[in-house]
């Protein structure tokens, strides 16, 4: 059997003096080691005929996280504040595409920015500074440059009973990463949660009704996945559901 096509949507970023259409290693990595897929990087270019014919190419796609957030106009939120990075190029690709894939049946996993890109699409809102509202714990990453404490266990999660971590894992809890300042502040109504935070921030839901595998997580599971067995049991899931695709393509 082929190995299936797993398709990463690109940032649009500033490499020097040039914009370069670049996906971070670790996502391209896990999409090859953890979900066992052939990876392609879908360029930012915001062309609703490109975005369809690529869906067509790929047996799933890999929505990664990024430093840039969803503009805000997106979910009716307030203007971002000065400084805020934001890639509108991305959000022009990855939101039709979101809504596309849906429609079509193609396997989805979301990580960090897609879980929050997941969310705008099907109508859901966004908190922009988590650690201002009241209640909420601080999930910004700690400051330092050594990742293994940056992308080390920040909190614990509460896996939902019955939910679909919960039968791939057998667990109830687990200890995860947090590096985001953007959360979930109203969750789109087709989604259900899986697993929060101890401060109740939604940090894993899945697309009820979806047509094929939508889950998405706001941690980051891509991070050594071959030493975290959540992070394996959430990429074997994502990647039989895109063998199975491929295989019925195949048909």
């Amino acid at each position: 059997m082929q190995k299936p096509v797993i398709g990463i949507p690109c940032d649009l970023k500033m490499i020097g003096h040039f914009p370069f259409h670049a996906v971070g290693d670790k996502y391209v990595a896990a999409a090859a080691g953890a979900a066992g897929g052939v990876p392609i990087l879908i360029p930012s270019l915001g062309d609703e005929a490109q975005i369809r014919a690529l869906l067509q190419l790929v047996d799933g796609l890999l929505l990664p996280g990024s430093p840039s957030n969803v503009e805000p106009r997106h979910y009716q939120g307030e203007p971002s504040r000065s400084g805020t990075l934001h890639d509108p190029a991305r959000d022009a690709t990855t939101l039709p595409l979101i809504r596309l894939a849906l429609e079509e049946g193609v396997p989805l996993l979301g990580i960090c920015r897609g879980f929050q890109e997941i969310n705008v699409v099907l109508g859901g809102e966004l908190f922009q500074h988590v650690q201002e509202e009241a209640g909420k714990l601080d999930h910004r990453e700690p400051a330092t440059d050594d990742l293994e404490l940056m992308y080390g266990p920040a909190h614990d999660l509460s896996i939902v009973p019955d939910g679909w971590l919960h039968q791939w894992t057998g667990k109830s809890t687990a200890h995860i990463n947090s590096i985001h300042q953007q959360g979930i502040k109203r969750l789109a109504d087709t989604l259900v949660a899986e697993g929060y935070a101890s401060d109740g921030l939604v940090e894993a839901y899945r697309v009820e009704g979806s047509a094929a595998f939508a889950f998405a997580v706001q941690w980051h599971p891509e991070w050594k996945y071959w030493e975290n067995t959540l992070s394996q049991a959430i990429f074997k899931a994502f990647g039989d559901a895109c063998r199975e695709r491929r295989m019925r393509r195949n048909l």
